[in-house]
């Protein structure tokens, strides 16, 4: 119901109240049939199930698949290894998942503990749960608004709510009805709602909606309904383990048919084709995912992002756009002067205002505020914080001003005189001073301080400074004085507040951050879209944005909650892409647009601080809460939190994100072309009229130790050299596009190549250690492999061989651990080897090294297409 749209007493007597507030009777029964004044969660899993959950992954089945073949063919070592990275990775998932369940919690922290109530004529204090509608509540400074209200009295009642609105400064609040149906939020100022807090004043309400018929409960409701949806990761490696699988039942199939056609034992067939899909299914896949997000967790725990949900750090890598709450992500979330005029002349915030021109307005706005300097930082409204802090940065201490000139009385601000006044004595009789909207300080005045002293005033010339001052967003506050002979007895508004001399106007606004800008920049650089998404005013989104380079002078780009809910989705679909600010949004309008864009095709990040932001930080891609200015509830929503606040720190993410999907599609290209190497090599042998090359127990063992430990250390791989200056991966793009399957082919074939022909000309030679030159070229070959493509483009030689030190031991490991399968003999009948001759061994080193010298050749052929482009786009 439209409860701002009635006076007072109508919705008192639409709920069945009075002044006088509800008997206690009437109270319990509408307890009874409300319920309590709580948010209710819906049915949650079990402990088990979210973790039985955790195994529904298609590559998890796949790999159990794997784990029970090899139990089967008594490969204990390799069951245990895929079981033990299954287990792991549930492990993960369920404490992940389950974690992420505490953001209902955090929001029933908000609720209001007791509330003081009118019951029956007297004021009672009363658990906040048993409020129901048409209770009268008693608000001052300092309460937690306990359920949403139709204000019915205030005396200067201001109210803190950019937890929900987005509103960066606290919102006087008043009794007059209001004619808008469909008012945003932020400008419903006859109501106060649940969770929001009260700064200043008091007043008293008529609760009209308790629990889940608050605005704080249709945020719940719209945080359970929300769903969180799979990252990019997720879907390429569901994609990759379905074809994955599919590719290798085929595959076995024709390696065992052509096998007993060519007359090969049965047997042996069954175990060799049993033993390549084992060796073809990449279990070390989930493992080198979870290594590389933890790692990269860990890294941006130093760079000040919280990682909360491990596939939220690869996800950042695939973001096409950042869809920002301006209140304190863009900007400072502390109001701050930016420009003032006085005695003719205007000073921008990073301009000191000299003494003699400025002195009497940094007294005067020291005196006429009510901030102090509290044990925790600056307590009081924001806008005394600014003028405050704006005297002190000028060389005016309150205290000192103070003391020079005591307060002897006060006429408090309010919304009818839309001024404040302060009296203070001095050594020659006293000074008032008033400060307050333009327009009326103005018509109360009729001089105004000049460098050249006080002359008459130039209403109209100050009234175009504060115009011009509003058109750019910001608060415009005039100051004035007036002296007297003596501290009058009786303060009274209509005499101090005449004949005033203006000593200046100020603008204030919360400014936007420095790095913010930059931030910006870098976003657009690497191919991402920023937005802004605020409650605040459109004047000053608008402001902001052009500030921080979001916006150009296109009006077009930005729209208001109101244009944006008359708009039917798939029309707004139509437009999404071309708006950047969104001003005056409600939560559930938040949700439309980061929908609209997924509905696009787009991957979106959605930062932000507010309990208005939770159910949208959590639908999005990645939800990003901010750390110190962050909601617990915008916390535990979210997949990422910054704990230092800076939109910055996210483009340290993205870049993040980026090194790690780089290095998980290094891993796929090195595991992937190594199995298909060994594919190659027993497929084609037959074609060539040769024996079965590979038995089980060297497909078995390239696989465990060959592909599994220079694989793990591809995880830290630093990134490369042109990670921010490319755009982000379309999010349908397949992990094998940018030529990542033409690679695994070709150079699968290459190495199968080699290995057939090592076999081919050992046989001819004479040789009876054939079948152990063929393991060992093949076990070679991947190892040159994994050193060619640690960069997509950058040669090993000029990137060094000491920069990735854990792949240069994982190397040497893997080449010992071959060596000792050769050359200890009592390893020798167990996989079947024999010790190679010096030539043989030398032999085994050149054809292996063809794969390296290739992939280099590649390399070095896709560097000078870069080079060539580069100049091409650059004219020359």
């Amino acid at each position: 119901m439209s409860w701002h749209t009635r006076d007072y007493e109508t919705a008192i007597e639409e709920l069945g109240s009075s002044q006088k507030g509800l008997t206690r009777e009437e109270a319990e029964k509408r307890l009874a049939e409300y319920g309590p004044n709580m948010l209710e969660e819906k049915k949650k899993r079990t402990v088990f199930a979210m973790f039985l959950d955790q195994f529904k992954d298609f590559m998890i089945i796949v790999l159990i698949a794997a784990a029970l073949i090899s139990g089967l063919l008594g490969d204990a070592a390799d069951t245990i290894a895929i079981v033990v990275i299954i287990v792991l990775n549930a492990v993960i998932g369920f404490v992940q998942e389950y974690r992420a369940e505490k953001a209902l919690a955090a929001l029933k922290k908000m609720a209001a503990p007791s509330a003081v109530a009118i019951r029956a004529g007297s004021h009672e204090t009363v658990p906040a749960f048993e409020l129901v509608p048409g209770d009268i509540v008693l608000l001052e400074a300092g309460n937690v608004v306990p359920a949403d209200l139709r204000l019915i009295e205030t005396a200067q009642l201001k109210c803190e709510e950019a937890a929900l609105t987005g509103e960066s400064a606290p919102v006087e609040k008043h009794t007059k009805t209001l004619h808008e149906k469909d008012l945003p939020l932020g400008d419903r100022k006859n109501m106060t709602y649940s969770g929001t807090s009260v700064v200043y004043g008091r007043g008293a309400g008529v609760v009209v909606a308790t629990g889940t018929d608050t605005e704080l409960g249709r945020i719940a409701a719209l945080l359970q309904e929300s769903e969180e949806v799979r990252t990019p990761l997720q879907k390429r490696l569901a994609s990759f383990g379905q074809k994955l699988g599919i590719a290798v039942l085929l595959i076995c199939g024709a390696v065992f048919g052509i096998g007993v056609m060519r007359g090969e034992e049965p047997l042996l067939m069954v175990l060799t084709a049993i033993s390549l899909a084992v060796a073809a299914i990449p279990e070390a896949l989930p493992a080198v995912v979870t290594i590389s997000l933890a790692l990269g967790a860990k890294k941006l725990i130093k760079q000040n992002a919280l990682v909360r949900k491990l596939p939220a750090v690869e996800t950042l890598g695939s973001i096409t756009y950042i869809c920002s709450d301006k209140t304190g992500t863009l900007t400072m979330n502390k109001m701050a002067v930016e420009e003032a005029w006085i005695a003719g002349t205007l000073y921008g915030s990073g301009h000191r205002v000299p003494d003699e021109a400025g002195g009497e307005f940094m007294k005067a706005i020291a005196l006429c505020n009510d901030a102090r300097e509290g044990s925790s930082g600056m307590l009081g409204d924001p806008t005394e914080v600014a003028l405050f802090n704006y005297a002190r940065e000028h060389g005016f201490e309150k205290s000192s001003v103070e003391s020079e000139r005591p307060r002897t009385g006060e006429i408090p601000f309010d919304s009818e005189r839309k001024a404040m006044t302060t009296m203070h004595s001095t050594e020659g009789g006293a000074v008032s001073v008033t400060k307050g909207a333009a327009e009326v300080i103005l018509e109360r005045s009729e001089w105004m301080l000049t460098a050249e002293g006080k002359v008459r005033l130039d209403a109209a010339g100050i009234m175009k400074a504060a115009e011009k001052m509003a058109a750019d967003g910001l608060r415009v506050l005039c100051v004035a004085q007036k002296t007297w002979t003596r501290v009058p007895e009786v303060l009274d508004p209509d005499e101090a507040e005449s004949g005033l001399t203006v000593l200046g106007i100020v603008g204030i606004m919360d400014p936007p951050r420095e790095e913010a800008r930059e931030a910006i920049d870098l976003c657009k650089t690497a191919g991402i879209k920023p937005v802004m998404i605020t409650g605040d005013h459109p004047i000053t989104a608008r402001v902001i944005a052009r500030r921080l380079g979001l916006l150009d002078d296109d009006a077009r780009g930005i729209m208001t909650g109101r244009e944006l809910e008359k708009l039917p989705m798939e029309e707004f679909e139509q437009r999404v892409e071309s708006i950047k600010v969104y001003a005056r949004v409600a939560p559930e309008q938040k949700l439309k647009i980061v929908k609209a864009l997924q509905d696009k095709g787009e991957f979106v990040a959605m930062t932000g601080d507010g309990v208005n932001d939770a159910p949208a930080l959590k639908s999005a891609d990645i939800g990003v809460a901010m750390g110190i200015t962050g909601t617990d509830v915008a916390k535990e929503a979210a997949h990422m939190v910054l704990t230092d606040d800076n939109f910055a720190t996210i483009v340290k993410a993205v870049r993040e994100g980026r090194r790690i999907f780089d290095n998980i599609r290094k891993f796929i290209k090195y595991t992937m072309t190594s199995n298909s190497g060994e594919i190659w090599t027993i497929f084609l042998a037959p074609f060539f009229g040769l024996p079965i090359p590979l038995l089980p127990i060297h497909i078995l063992w390239i696989n465990l130790v060959t592909d599994g430990l220079p694989g793990l250390a591809l995880a830290v791989e630093g990134p490369e050299k042109n990670i921010m200056k490319r755009p982000p991966r379309h999010p349908k793009e397949s992990i094998f596009a940018q030529g990542l399957g033409t690679h695994i082919i070709w150079v699968g074939l290459l190495m199968g190549g080699i290995s057939i022909l090592t076999q081919a000309l050992s046989i001819k030679s004479g040789t009876a250690h054939w079948q152990t030159m063929v393991f060992t070229v093949l076990c070679l070959s991947q190892i040159g492999h994994v050193l060619a493509i640690r960069s997509e483009t950058e040669s090993i030689f000029s990137m060094g061989l000491l920069s990735n030190k854990p792949l240069l031991g994982a190397v040497a490991l893997t080449f010992g651990l071959q060596m000792t399968t050769i050359y200890v003999p009592l390893l020798n009948p167990i996989f079947k080897t024999e010790p190679l001759s010096l030539n043989e061994l030398a032999f085994t080193l050149i054809m292996s090294s063809a794969v390296f010298i290739a992939v280099e050749i590649e390399k070095a052929i896709k560097r000078r297409r870069r080079d060539r482009a580069q100049r091409e786009s650059a004219g020359f």
